[in-house]
């Protein structure tokens, strides 16, 4: 068992470990009120058996406080049984074991639920860590990522940690504690036989573990199986409309089966393994209890024994009650194989490293006052990679100016953008805004001074007043109308069902794609950035949702820094630098006349626009 993954699982209750002691506490009584039951079954034999009145004992001489504690109950039930025959005893026994049930029922609930709090606190821990840890992740992460597996993560592997590791929490503590306990009994009682006993422990634990070894193998596939799933069932909730057009229901729903299958064949293999463990454990332990019987019955029966008939009895009981504590360890520890291969992947992500790193000492940059500047800029998405997707990248762009990227589709135009909010740093070279490297700045200084408004609208679902608001908790209802209103936003959401407070569905489907696309607008507006990046903001819209779009567009352009990546150069005509990017390297940059004077890759993609 991988004990590093499985401690570094409950270091996430830390905060709780507190109340570890209080649970032991709690736990040892109910045990030792349980065992207490057992004991009390030998003098209630002996009423049974109708043995002969003892003689009155001495008091019994304090020793050690277990012993102590025996005897003295000895030295009252004889005296009882002296005084008041075999029904005062019957009676007295009874009344002492349903005191000491009740007693053991609740300190068993009391430790239950002090364990709650743990388990509750591990499991909230540890969900949170792994939200923050994906927030935090740069794009690159999420780019080799399948977003089935990350959800299968957050969901199914915590969920299978909190059904095995952190269940097995109280296994782990309580079931030993009884095991020592009820063995120093069976010692006590009769140390021979229990050494006899013992021989099967090990054989016990050689085959547990060979099950442990291949349930985790199984749990892992089952897990990544898991993920195929989800990603397949993910991508066909949102490609459901292209699905439907290309009549590939069919080609889906065999996809989705194959995996289906076998994930159920894995589960159903990883199933039979782990529940074998417990009936295993169950007939070696009984196989033991008869081969006890087998050979100390005879000697009781001729009197030949250590032990009497009512101890030989308790002792057998004892023993039986060793069956669940084992069968709960070994049950445990095939479940906790389980919930390791879900720790593995779940630390997996939390140990990816970061590309994206703060400087110990980076300052933190609150206005932008000069310029902008790509210095001898290369980059490739994969260390060592030589295919650079751009390169020698130089170029300045001054506060205030408009400066439009242009090139074919994959000509790297996005990368260069992404490269401003750092969401990737250059393989080679830098960028400086105001004579200060990127990577010298503060993260959250440096996108506090960017708004973006991309191709896709991103939007979330939630009310129209929160995705425009989004990332600003302090905004007034005002500041959100009149974003809207310089969005051309705020007609159309007056006449949606509850105003600003009307939800928009997943990504906004509830609403048109021009819609969409000025709310992204109005966020960007109500956020009020002096640096505005648009990628491709209106590509995907209609003439006449475009003509809408383009207005809030400028209105949000004036009087800021503006990045504009666009297909149809009608957009950007009026751009006071237009920078032309093939295949990842600047080849012309100009304004529009000057360019279009040019023979060169801007005019042809002009002619071509205007030939369509």
């Amino acid at each position: 068992m991988n004990t590093k993954i499985y401690f570094r699982i409950l270091g996430f209750a830390r905060k709780s470990m507190q109340i570890i002691p209080l649970y032991l506490i709690f736990t040892l009584m109910s045990i030792v009120f349980g065992m207490l039951n057992i004991m009390l079954l030998i003098p209630l034999l002996k009423v049974i058996f109708d043995k002969a009145l003892p003689k009155h004992l001495p008091a019994p001489a304090f020793e050690n406080p277990f012993q102590y504690l025996v005897d003295s109950f000895n030295y009252q039930f004889d005296k009882i049984l002296i005084e008041h025959g075999n029904l005062g005893s019957l009676y007295f026994v009874c009344g002492v074991v349903m005191v000491s049930v009740l007693l053991a029922n609740i300190c068993r609930y009391m430790a239950q639920r002090t364990m709650l709090k743990i388990r509750v606190n591990v499991i909230k821990n540890l969900r949170q860590a792994i939200y923050d840890k994906i927030v935090s992740l740069d794009l690159s992460f999420f780019n080799n990522q399948r977003k089935g597996d990350l959800m299968s993560s957050m969901s199914n592997d915590v969920q299978s940690i909190e059904d095995t590791i952190v269940s097995s929490i109280q296994v782990v503590c309580k079931d030993p504690l009884m095991i020592i306990i009820y063995f120093i009994m069976l010692f006590s009682l009769s140390a021979k036989l229990t050494w006899f006993t013992i021989v099967i422990l090990p054989i016990t634990g050689l085959i547990i573990s060979q099950i442990s070894k291949r349930l985790k193998r199984d749990s892992t596939e089952s897990q990544k199986t898991l993920g195929s799933i989800l990603s397949v069932t993910e991508e066909t909730i949102s490609g459901t409309r292209i699905i439907k057009a290309f009549n590939a229901q069919h080609y889906l729903r065999d996809k989705f089966e194959n995996l289906n299958f076998y994930y159920s064949r894995t589960l159903k293999r990883m199933f039979y393994i782990r529940d074998i463990a417990s009936p295993l454990t169950e007939f070696m332990a009984y196989g033991a209890i008869i081969s006890i019987i087998l050979y100390v019955g005879p000697l009781v029966l001729s009197d030949k024994s250590d032990l009497t008939a009512e101890e030989f009895i308790g002792y057998i009981v004892f023993y039986v009650r060793i069956l669940d504590p084992a069968k709960n360890i070994t049950g445990a520890i095939a479940a906790i194989q389980r919930g390791l291969a879900s720790g593995e992947r779940i630390f997996a992500i939390m140990d990816e490293e970061q590309q994206i790193v703060e400087k110990p000492n980076a300052e933190n940059l609150n206005s932008f006052e000069r310029d902008i500047v790509f210095e001898n800029l290369s980059f490739a998405y994969t260390k060592g990679d030589r295919g650079y997707v751009l390169k020698d990248i130089n170029l300045t762009i001054k506060k205030g100016q408009m400066i439009a990227l242009v090139g074919h589709s994959g000509s790297g135009k996005t990368t260069m953008s992404d490269m401003l909010p750092r969401y990737y740093d250059p393989s080679q070279g830098c960028v400086k805004i105001d004579g200060r490297d990127l990577k010298d700045l503060k993260l959250h200084g440096l996108r506090d001074l960017m708004g973006v408004v991309s191709q896709e609208a991103i939007l979330f679902n939630d009310s129209i007043y929160n995705n425009i608001a989004f990332g600003l908790p302090h905004i007034l209802p005002e500041q959100v109308e009149q974003a809207a209103r310089i969005a051309n936003a705020h007609d159309f959401i007056m006449q949606t069902e509850n105003g600003y407070q009307s939800m928009i569905g997943d990504r906004g489907n509830k609403l048109s794609g021009g819609q969409r696309q000025r709310l992204s607008i109005a966020r960007a507006v109500l956020k009020n950035p002096p640096i505005l990046i648009l990628d491709e903001a209106t590509s995907a819209l209609d003439t006449e949702s475009e003509k809408i779009v383009q207005d809030a567009l400028y209105k949000l352009m004036q009087n800021r820094t503006s990045i504009v990546i666009a297909h149809r150069l009608s957009t950007v005509q009026n751009a006071d630098m237009i920078v032309v990017i093939d295949k990842g390297e600047i080849v012309q940059q100009g304004t529009h006349e000057v360019l279009i004077a040019q023979a060169g890759i801007y005019k042809q993609l002009n002619d071509l626009q205007k030939l369509g």
